[in-house]
C-alpha cells in the first residue's frame, strides 16, 4: 500500500517568484517530486511576490532578482520589513558579487544560481525550511 501524502501543514510551504513562467513551471515540477514540499503560490513580478509572501507566509520564498514592477532585492526588503523572520532564497541566473551582497543585506537567507538548482535546490529548501 502506498504511503499517504503528508498534510500541507507538515510540508515545507514554498512560494516561487520569477518573471519567466516556464522557469516557474520547471521549478514547481521539480518541487512536486518531493512529498515534503508544497508549492503554495507563484508570483511573476516583485509586487506580486511581496503580496503573496505577506498573505500566505510561506516557509521559504524562492525569489529571482530581475523582475518587473519591483526587483527581487526591493521585494526581499519589503517582505523582511513586514515579516523579519521570512525566509527567502534568491534564485537567479547570474552570480554577480554585488547582487549577492545586496540580496544578503536585504535579508535573503541564501543565494543559488539557476545552473545549480538541479542538484542543490531541494537540499537547500529542506535546510532552510527546517530552521
Amino acid at each position: 500500500m502506498a504511503a499517504a501524502p503528508q498534510l500541507l501543514e507538515e510540508r515545507i510551504r514554498v512560494l516561487v517568484a520569477d518573471d519567466e513562467k516556464l522557469f516557474v513551471e520547471l521549478v514547481e515540477a521539480m518541487l512536486t517530486t518531493d512529498p515534503r514540499i508544497a508549492v503554495v503560490a507563484r508570483a511573476y513580478n516583485g509586487r506580486e511576490a511581496v503580496q503573496r509572501a505577506l498573505e500566505l507566509e510561506p516557509d521559504v520564498t524562492l525569489m529571482d532578482i530581475a523582475m518587473p514592477e519591483l526587483d527581487g532585492i526591493q521585494a526581499i526588503g519589503e517582505i523582511r520589513a513586514a515579516d523579519p523572520v521570512a525566509c527567502i532564497l534568491v534564485l537567479t541566473g547570474g552570480n554577480n558579487p554585488a547582487d549577492i551582497d545586496l540580496a544578503r543585506k536585504a535579508g535573503a537567507a541564501g543565494y543559488l544560481t539557476k545552473d545549480r538548482i538541479a542538484t542543490e535546490l531541494l537540499p537547500t529548501i529542506h535546510d532552510l525550511g527546517s530552521r
